[in-house]
């Protein structure tokens, strides 16, 4: 994954440029993350819902050149187009987002279908990115694992302070458990943009991954 089709991917290439973050070592963006496991009447898990909520400075440059009919004021309306194109491209990315299915060691990859019910709202000078991922073969399961990360960690995610993950509709005997990593920022403004691209860095992100666990009792 190369710096610039990330940035293509969330539509803000001509944002960082200004900025001049192209110079700067790993992360470059920051998102506050808010996510929701979604349950059916039956106890099915059908997909996972998501607030990324972006730093001010990266808000700030994505929204040069978007008309407004108010100034310094933004409706879901006329964000529609961007929040559109972030959602497709993340597909490329796998969403930022992977899930696992049954006890460790024996663990299988559950896949999206592509998102849903997606919007860009923004508030305190800051944008958040808000969609839904179905997954392709709504499932049962005593033990989910749901892992929310960047592997080239371009992108820091960590989990809102206030209420990072709910459970929507779960059956009762399902229990939460959160997972937040250690700040990587700093180990990571020592090394080169080349080797995030390559090698053992290419996976970095994932030790600085949001663990979601859920274990439902049978």
């Amino acid at each position: 994954m190369t710096m610039a089709r990330l940035l293509r991917a969330l539509s803000f290439i001509a944002a960082f440029m200004l900025a001049g973050t192209a110079a700067q070592a790993h992360p470059h963006v920051w998102i506050t993350a808010k996510s929701e496991l979604i349950y059916a009447p039956d106890g099915t898990i059908t997909g996972v819902r998501h607030a990324w909520t972006f730093d001010d400075m990266f808000s700030t440059y994505a929204l040069q050149g978007i008309e407004t009919k108010t100034k310094g004021v933004y409706t879901r309306e006329e964000l529609k187009p961007l929040a559109q194109t972030n959602v497709e491209s993340l597909k490329e990315y796998a969403f930022f987002t992977f899930a696992k299915v049954g006890p460790k060691g024996s663990q299988k990859k559950e896949k999206f279908n592509e998102p849903v019910d997606y919007y860009l709202d923004y508030k305190d000078s800051t944008l958040t990115l808000h969609f839904t991922l179905p997954f392709k073969t709504p499932f049962k399961a005593d033990t989910l694992a749901v892992e929310v990360f960047d592997p080239s960690y371009f992108i820091d995610f960590q989990l809102s302070e206030k209420d990072p993950v709910k459970l929507v509709g779960a059956p009762a005997n399902c229990k939460l458990a959160v997972e937040r990593p250690t700040d990587g920022s700093a180990q990571a403004q020592t090394m080169n943009e080349q080797s995030f691209l390559s090698g053992d860095n290419s996976n970095y992100g994932a030790m600085f991954a949001n663990k979601i666990n859920v274990s439902c009792a049978p």
